[in-house]
């Protein structure tokens, strides 16, 4: 651990950057239907908004964790912060679509210039047995920032227009420089050479796979152009993903991915879980979503309000969980609370049905409020335990990385699950030749339809509710933690060579 007198401000003060960037992955859902009015654009236009965003942000995290290990944390996440608040007004600022997809890229790349730090720094600064308790605040981030966006968004497109979804973070962004600035340590730098072709082939690869796997649906899994299809660019990214592996297997200088890192069991074992949660979190919303605003006619502000005992619950037990890891297990909270989660997603399709009191909805949302407090924390702090200091920014960016492609993932199998249970349960719209589309109604659904449709967005939430079980299976290796040795020196001891500390990551 570095010699920090008051780590909490740092924490507080990276919070705020890391609640923007999150919230900024679900506002502009809520806002598309007015940027595609004020702009004059169409609807794959406006979800290029949302996508240029995700992948911007997914791709370059491996980099840029390794780059906040060789320049600093601090540095990165404040250049960052810069990036993504100008980005910010840019984007209010758009009189076209095509500025603000432009516009959305930089906005990520910032965001994910930010987020390896985020994680980075707590790693640092918190010694391993006092780092649950941090840990439970950056969960419970990211658990809340998952209903702010929505609302937030509605509250801001209803009232100012879909501009001020962006424009709220120029204020938010400056004062968090400032505290970042004033309260976030510049810690100790270690010497890295860059490994120019790791950052090709990683940049390459991931960009061919999210990009494929996200738009998909887009091209209906079909020819993108000419003989480019998504397959083929999902198969490609695969394979220089391999080839990637490989060249840090057998590259004799310094990788950009260590992959002693995967030498601890908890580590890998954690990378997979993420994976797990970012693919159903991003995946049960939406059909949830369909389901309120499609067959029970909320508005896109009540609808998120459903969600308000999920975030409430979350938030308040968020940092208690934290400290309860410290001293126990985590494999039993995370374990538990992965399962809460697909408990409470099983009941949500059980009640979709066009009749249901609308209030019993709430239950199972309070439920994933228990579910997500013992999610994050845990998951985080089992991830990065055994980190040695030179390595946080690295492995930062891989626990990140792997979250985001769950995300993705989840995205497109949803979608695609949708479409297919639509289909099945609907008669085709006049015209068409497969089963009807959510954006096919207008907003409105007949009331013959409405117990079909419920029941199609009920089978599609089983998908995400079965996939956070394999999270929990894997929960359930987690080695037992051990004291780490070395934490507490001061940052004025010499970095210890390079190569020493990858050497020093145990398997367990």
């Amino acid at each position: 651990m570095e010699n920090v007198a008051r780590p909490w401000p740092a924490l507080w003060s990276l919070v705020i950057g890391f609640f923007m960037i999150l919230i900024d992955t679900t506002i502009v859902s809520v806002a598309n239907p007015k940027i595609m009015e004020g702009l004059n654009a169409d609807i794959n236009s406006v979800i290029w908004v949302t996508s240029a965003y995700l992948l911007a942000y997914a791709v370059p995290l491996l980099v840029t964790g390794r780059l906040g290990d060789r320049f600093g944390p601090k540095k990165l996440y404040l250049s960052g912060l810069v990036v993504f608040t100008l980005a910010s007004l840019w984007c209010g600022l758009s009189g076209d679509v095509q500025t603000l997809i432009g516009a959305r890229v930089l906005q990520g790349f910032g965001a994910a210039m930010m987020t390896p730090q985020t994680m980075a720094v707590i790693t640092r600064i918190f010694a391993p047995d006092r780092r649950g308790a941090a840990m439970g605040i950056w969960g419970a981030t990211a658990g809340v920032a998952t209903l702010v966006g929505p609302i937030l968004g509605g509250v801001l497109v209803d009232g100012l227009g879909w501009q001020w979804i962006f424009f709220i973070n120029i204020p938010v962004g400056i004062v968090g420089f400032v505290l970042a600035l004033r309260f976030v340590p510049s810690l100790t730098t270690h010497p890295h050479k860059f490994d120019i072709p790791g950052v090709l082939l990683s940049s390459v690869g991931l960009f061919l796979l999210v990009f494929g796997i996200q738009e998909g649906e887009t091209y209906n899994w079909g020819t993108i152009a000419g003989p480019i299809t998504v397959w083929g660019l999902i198969s490609t990214g695969i394979a220089v993903l391999i080839v990637f592996v490989v060249w840090q297997r057998f590259n004799k200088g310094e990788p950009l991915l260590p992959l002693s890192l995967f030498k601890d069991r908890n580590f890998s074992l954690a990378n997979i879980g993420i994976t797990t949660v970012g693919f159903t979190v991003t995946a049960f919303s939406l059909p949830l979503i369909f389901y309120y605003q499609i067959v029970r006619g909320l508005t896109p502000t009540q609808s998120a309000l459903m969600m308000v005992p999920m975030a409430v619950i979350s938030g308040g037990l968020a940092p208690v969980v934290g400290k309860i890891i410290d001293r126990v297990n985590p494999k039993y909270t995370t374990a538990t609370g992965l399962v809460l989660m697909s408990v409470a997603l099983f009941w949500n399709a059980s009640l979709m049905h066009p009749d249901t009191p609308i209030w019993l909805f709430l239950l199972p949302s309070a439920v994933l409020g228990f579910a997500n407090a013992g999610i994050w924390a845990p998951l985080s702090t089992t991830a990065t335990r055994n980190l040695p200091p030179r390595q946080a920014g690295a492995g930062a960016g891989v626990y990140n990385t792997t979250r985001q492609i769950g995300a993705v993932l989840g995205s497109a199998a949803i979608a695609v699950l949708i479409q297919a249970r639509l289909a099945a349960e609907l008669p085709a719209p006049p015209g068409g030749s497969g089963g009807a589309s959510p954006m096919s109604f207008g907003g409105t659904l007949p009331a013959a339809l409405r117990e079909g449709f419920s029941t199609a967005m009920g089978q599609s939430i089983l998908l995400p509710a079965a996939v956070i079980l394999l999270g929990a299976a894997v929960a359930l290796f987690f080695a037992k933690p051990q004291p780490v040795q070395g934490w507490g020196t001061p940052a004025s001891v010499p970095a210890t060579p390079a190569g020493a500390e990858d050497a020093g990551v145990q398997r367990r």
